[in-house]
């Protein structure tokens, strides 16, 4: 297997692998100038998300700044908007459903590293994915950590720290995120 398949594998991989490094670079590049287009060329904005990520339609919105690692990890479903400071790091997939709104500063992290500092300096890691439901508003600086789910039609609260999956239908918030109300 090549260090990229044994990432999107969730199996340990080397993150120095030369062809993931190559990727990462292009992708910041692409991130620079996605940033730097003006905010009001709304075609050129849309153009460009869509070279970046690997699943997004015309009607897909993400205020700049918008940053991500390797971008065609990332699908997201009709009508996505994520508002200013929206950053993933899709070592896996991140898969965002219909209709899902991020208040600014979501962070969706899919990259795992050792607690072992000897491990560590070895640049071995591996990956979970993210899943993102239809429906989801995602509050101002939510953080959500890898392998973690989210049912359809959840809110998750301002500030919080979503460490463990999300059933369909409530209202989470908290670090860590807990469930504070079910819908009816």
């Amino acid at each position: 297997m090549t260090e990229r398949e044994k990432m999107l594998a969730g199996e340990i991989y080397d993150a120095c692998d030369a062809e993931l490094l190559e990727d990462l670079n292009r992708v910041k590049v692409l991130c620079q100038q996605y940033n730097n287009l003006l905010p009001t060329d709304f075609e050129a904005r849309n153009k460009m998300i869509r070279e970046i990520l690997g699943q997004a339609d015309e009607d897909t919105f993400i205020n700049q700044p918008f940053y991500c690692d390797y971008g065609k990890h990332i699908r997201v479903g009709k009508r996505f908007f994520a508002n200013f400071g929206f950053t993933v790091l899709d070592e896996a997939y991140v898969t965002i459903g219909d209709d899902c709104f991020l208040g600014p500063g979501v962070h969706i992290y899919c990259a795992c590293h050792s607690t072992d500092p000897r491990e560590r300096k070895t640049r071995q890691e591996w990956a979970k994915p993210v899943t993102i439901g239809n429906d989801v508003w995602i509050g101002g600086n939510v953080t959500i950590l890898p392998g973690v789910t989210i049912g359809d039609n959840c809110t998750i609260g301002a500030g919080s720290v979503v460490t463990h999956d999300i059933p369909n239908d409530v209202v989470v918030a908290g670090n860590p995120a807990k469930i504070i109300n079910a819908k009816k």
